[in-house]
């Protein structure tokens, strides 16, 4: 009997000291959660982030996303850049360009660039090649170093400073070319052709100027020319504005140009080619569940005249969505250069007090479900020109060809009036 009690008691006495364990260890595992550091927090929110939002969720079961969490925050990280940083590596393995950290500089940069009307740097828009992983140049900003230096869509930055851009990675490599105006960085740039040369630029404020517009006139017609360099904020309306001034001139035609425009806020893109378009598809998004959402235009144009957009391997996102509404709408022909190819969306999140992350949390496709992420749009008529100095220029060969064009398709639609009218005129002779 003793000995039954004996056992029970220390039975007993082992449950209660393990209850006592296991309750001394929440509250342990409590105490650590509440005394995460800020700088860990920062990691912790940028994952919480990411997860929530990253376009392509099977990519986490892939390279065990929530383990990267658990061994990053094991890292001894004290200071905000130890946080950058350790968020850098934690992003890594999903392969992704676009999912970046943005450190305070570049978040404020990307946001003034996006709603402002001018920048600090020399004037470069970067991407990631597809087939050797190397940063490459998207375009070029009108009149900025980079431009002067005779920098082209299509080369690659090697080294910024002596440091390799393999190193750096695109968000980092960007970085080191943004700074202070008057202040000089060396690059290291190769061609597709493989030719590697220096150049040594001097940062400066760049005018982004969004949209420029002008008349070109004929001795038998009005055509004109709309350009837009980037989708900022302020797009939609100085569009509209564009082309309320150019009805009022009386054009006849539109050059839409779109060289060398990297894209910017995909909303930009969309709301202009909603004031072309009459109640048809804009664009289809993917989001990470697979559904697809399409866009549908208004009914009310800004301008409804014919229509040929220029186009080049310049041209990248948001402008590739604007002229693949326009070629499978029949709204416009393309002419120019097959495209860039980004077909991935980003959403701009903050972060902490003063940076951000951006984050892929879509892909896009053209109303006819043209996949445009490393394909790009292919022209309707392909031109094999050299650039002008300046676009729309004087100089501008493809401005011209686009021109020629425009006048055909009005003298063809002269014509067709002109008979129209003459069966009219036979039809009430008495």
């Amino acid at each position: 009997m003793n000995s039954s009690f004996n056992k029970l008691l220390t039975f007993k006495t082992l449950i209660t000291a393990s209850m006592i364990i296991v309750f001394s260890i929440n509250l342990l595992l409590i105490a650590r959660v509440d005394a995460l550091s800020d700088t860990k927090q920062l990691v912790l929110d940028a994952w919480t982030l990411v997860n929530e939002g990253f376009y392509d969720p099977e990519k986490f079961e892939e390279i065990q996303w929530k383990r990267i969490r658990q061994k990053t925050l094991q890292k001894q990280i004290e200071t905000t850049e130890e946080a950058y940083s350790a968020i850098e590596d934690m992003l890594k393995p999903l392969e992704d360009p676009y999912t970046r950290i943005l450190r305070p500089k570049d978040y404020e940069l990307l946001k003034s660039s996006n709603f402002g009307s001018e920048i600090n740097g020399v004037g470069l828009q970067l991407g990631e090649d597809d087939d050797n992983k190397k940063v490459k140049v998207v375009s070029t900003l009108g009149g900025s170093p980079a431009e002067e230096a005779g920098i082209v869509s299509g080369d690659f930055i090697e080294k910024v400073d002596g440091i390799s851009s393999k190193e750096l990675g695109l968000a980092n490599t960007a970085s080191k070319l943004r700074g202070e105006s008057g202040t000089k960085v060396l690059v290291e740039i190769s061609s597709e052709s493989g030719e590697i040369r220096e150049v040594d630029l001097e940062r400066r404020s760049v005018d982004l100027r969004p949209v420029r517009t002008k008349r070109l006139r004929d001795d038998s017609h009005t055509i004109g020319y709309l350009r837009i360099t980037q989708f900022s904020e302020s797009v939609p309306k100085k569009v509209e504005e564009a082309l309320q001034e150019l009805k009022e001139k009386e054009v006849e035609g539109l050059i839409l140009d779109l060289r060398n425009n990297s894209g910017g806020l995909v909303s930009s893109g969309i709301a202009v080619a909603d004031s072309l378009l009459s109640l048809k598809p804009v664009v289809e998004t993917k989001n990470r569940n697979g559904i697809k959402d399409a866009i549908i235009s208004q009914k009310e144009t800004s301008f409804d005249g014919p229509m040929v957009t220029l186009v080049n391997k310049g041209t990248a996102s948001a402008s590739e969505i604007l002229a693949g509404s326009l070629q499978d709408n029949e709204r416009s022909i393309l002419m120019g250069e097959k495209t860039y190819g980004k077909g991935l969306i980003q959403s701009l999140k903050s972060l902490g007090e003063d940076s951000g992350i951006a984050i892929t949390v879509a892909s896009y496709l053209t109303p006819k479900g043209n996949n445009i992420q490393g394909e790009g749009m292919t022209p309707d008529k392909l031109l094999d020109l050299p650039d002008a100095s300046e676009y729309g220029s004087a100089d501008d060969k493809w401005v011209r060809n686009a021109e020629l064009f425009l006048e055909s398709i009005l003298e063809k639609k002269e014509e067709l009036q002109l008979q129209t009218n003459e069966q009219s005129n036979e039809g009430i002779k008495p």
